[in-house]
Parts: structure tokens; C-alpha cells; sequence
């Protein structure tokens, strides 16, 4: 279960991300935001992701919308992933899963019958207040770039 809810702020947090930013709570707001949580760097559905949010920064610019990528990858890791796909958005390392635990996406997985914690690929969108707005949990690569990007020009 995630502790922030829709129509709720996001609650404090502060983590480490690429470009030698912190992200914090507060860092959210005056903007739209959309954290897309990820499991791993430089593997193909997330490369494929990023790929699609990066394609389209453009027109999440012009909805005055933040994009961050987040997993537990260290940030070295981070750094070379944002590097290689020449990601334009900052990618946040959670290690210690405080913003998965936040938003409810570390969770118990099943893969060819074993089972282990890990996070399950979602996105959720912020308006300029920090309150979340719209949440995709558990979605499928191909399209969903999309579906965020008319959300976040309707805010």
C-alpha cells in the first residue's frame, strides 16, 4: 500500500539524482512532475521507456512538466545509463527504496515461479502544488509515454 494517495502531497523525502541535484519534496512543486519508477538501468524496457520519455521532453517542457526516472541503481550507474540514451531529465537513485516505499512500488514480484521484491514499473504525475495527481501502476512500456504526456497537458 503507498502512502501517498491521490489528491495528497507528496511527503518529504530528499535523494540523491544525476547532475549532482538532490530531489526533494519541496523541489517538486512550482512545476508538473512525473516519476516514472523503473527496476533496472540499461536494461531494454527501461531503456525503451526512458527512450520514449527523452523523445518527448519537448512537449513535456511545453506542458511545464518535469520528467525524473527513478530505481535503486547507484547513482554511477545512473550516470552512465543518462549518458549512453542521452537522457535530457535527471534519473533519482533510491537505494534504500524511501521514494518506492513512498509510492507503493516495492513490492513483492513473480517471475517463472520465483518470487522476490522489486519494483513494479509505475508513473505518477504531480501538479505544481505536490499534490499527486494521476498514478499507472504496473504498465506496459509501448504507449504509456503517451497516456502521461495528455495527462500532464491537461493539468
Amino acid at each position: 500500500m503507498s502512502n501517498v494517495q491521490i489528491g495528497q502531497t507528496v511527503p518529504a523525502f530528499e535523494l540523491e539524482a544525476t547532475s549532482e541535484q538532490t530531489i526533494t519534496a519541496d523541489s517538486l512543486k512550482g512545476h508538473n512532475t512525473v516519476i516514472y519508477f523503473y527496476p533496472k538501468d540499461s536494461t531494454p524496457g527501461c531503456t525503451t521507456e526512458g527512450q520514449d520519455f527523452r523523445d518527448n521532453i519537448v512537449d513535456f517542457d511545453s506542458a511545464n512538466t518535469v520528467v525524473y526516472g527513478v530505481s535503486p541503481d547507484s547513482l554511477r550507474s545512473h550516470e552512465n545509463f543518462k549518458a549512453k540514451q542521452s537522457f535530457p531529465f535527471e534519473l533519482i537513485s533510491d537505494p534504500d527504496k524511501v521514494l518506492a516505499e513512498i509510492f507503493g512500488v516495492w513490492q513483492l514480484k513473480k517471475n517463472y515461479g520465483r518470487e522476490y521484491m522489486g519494483i513494479v514499473r509505475s508513473t505518477f504525475l504531480i501538479n505544481s502544488n505536490g499534490e499527486l495527481q494521476q498514478e499507472w501502476r504496473n504498465i506496459r512500456v509501448k504507449g504509456h509515454v503517451e497516456k502521461v504526456l495528455e495527462a500532464a497537458q491537461a493539468l
